[in-house]
């Protein structure tokens, strides 16, 4: 893979680069929008370009279930078969898999699962998910790995651990046995596991980087640990991923967060929130969120975020787009993941940007300034735990 960093900042670990690919180079820092089917929801190939989107990852998981492989193949790959001609990254299906363990069973060699559409059973081994992945043809695939939930005890995180490397070394060389079928070159990451262990985490990519991948993701954080459990873990573990490969933070999609990891050395960011909270009515602007069923912008004829350059802001209004949300319109789910997308996309660009030119600090420190931070899910959750128990233990006195 030809990866160019053409800029790095002076004060922080933010850096400007280009991945070259055979459907076009990829400049980062970049969001990658999801498709997990193979479409963005609500958006058609046209509108991401519009919006300037380099890149869109696909599910293998949920392609190898619908619409099967043998219908992909027979389009002769997921580029000809969703018409999109920007590069493709493709997880492995590890995620999907343990995230419906209730479905599943693991062992060393393989994982057993239930399809969660018709109950059918199916088998993933890492040479499984890779040969997939050469049928699908996606630019960048991932390797397969385990990603433990949060809680996770030493124990058991250390145990996944010890599997997912011997799955990592299995899926580089399934990739090097196999060749691409559509006739453009394709690369392959490993991704850091770990649970919220630092010495797990640095076994990780003391093991990991030993394997020549193409580039290396960071996966199982944002999965319900404390926000600052993750930073604090990014902050000790970025630094040691190879500097001349590019460094992919899975699932870590709010603004702020993407602002911060950005700031410590990540290249490429995927999340489903610019399109799930579309379609929940929530946008997503330069001051902050805009929920539109707050009765507040009933009668706001002003665009969600006036400096907005995408389609929805220059055309319709905060009054507007609440009508479309409270009548359960599909037209507002697809303006408002319109606007969603286009303002992530528009973030990282700026960031890019204020890399290049050297301002990085001010920017990031002005960007801050004017977005509010959201409170800590995990935090708050804890809270409200805490406040039940105290409310029991005074009703029962």
């Amino acid at each position: 893979m030809e990866f160019i960093i053409e800029k790095q900042s002076k004060n922080t670990k933010a850096r400007a680069c280009r991945i070259i690919t055979d459907h076009g180079e990829i400049k980062t820092p970049t969001f990658m929008p999801v498709g997990t089917y193979g479409v963005v929801k609500t958006l058609t190939p046209v509108e991401l370009e519009n919006a300037d989107a380099q890149i869109i990852l696909g599910n293998t998981y949920h392609l190898y279930l619908r619409p099967g492989i043998e219908i992909i193949k027979k389009a002769e790959g997921l580029h000809r078969f969703i018409s999109w001609h920007k590069p493709i990254l493709t997880d492995s299906g590890g995620f999907q898999v343990f995230s419906l363990s209730h479905l599943s069973k693991i062992n060393d060699n393989e994982v057993i699962f239930r399809s969660h559409i018709d109950g059918s059973e199916h088998i993933f081994s890492p040479e499984k998910s890779i040969r997939i992945q050469r049928e699908l043809g996606p630019d960048i695939i991932m390797a397969f790995d385990e990603c433990t939930p949060y809680p996770c005890d030493y124990e058991y995180a250390e145990k996944a651990l010890k599997r997912t490397y011997n799955w990592e070394i299995r899926s580089y060389e399934e990739f090097i046995k196999t060749e691409p079928l559509y006739n453009h070159k394709q690369y392959i990451f490993g991704i850091i596991q770990g649970s919220v262990y630092e010495d797990l985490r640095l076994r990780s990519i003391e093991e990991l980087t030993k394997i020549d991948f193409d580039g290396f993701a960071i996966g199982g954080l944002a999965v319900g640990e404390p926000k600052e459990t993750m930073f604090n873990l990014l902050k000790k573990i970025t630094p040691l991923l190879p500097e001349s490969k590019p460094k992919y933070l899975m699932g870590v999609g709010k603004p702020e967060d993407i602002v911060r990891v950005i700031d410590m050395g990540i290249d490429i960011f995927d999340c489903v929130l610019p399109t799930r909270n579309a379609r929940n009515g929530t946008l997503y602007t330069q001051s902050g969120r805009v929920v539109l069923k707050q009765s507040r912008y009933k009668e706001d004829f002003n665009p969600p975020d006036p400096n907005c350059k995408c389609y929805t802001c220059k055309n319709f209004s905060k009054a507007f787009l609440r009508h479309l949300f409270m009548i359960g319109d599909m037209t507002g789910l697809r303006l408002n993941t319109i606007h969603n997308i286009h303002y992530f996309l528009e973030l990282t660009k700026s960031a890019r940007q204020a890399i290049l030119e050297d301002r990085f600090d001010r920017w990031k420190k002005n960007f801050f300034k004017n977005y509010p931070v959201e409170k800590d899910h995990y935090l708050e959750n804890q809270k409200r735990r805490e406040e039940r128990r105290k409310k029991h233990i005074n009703d029962i006195r």
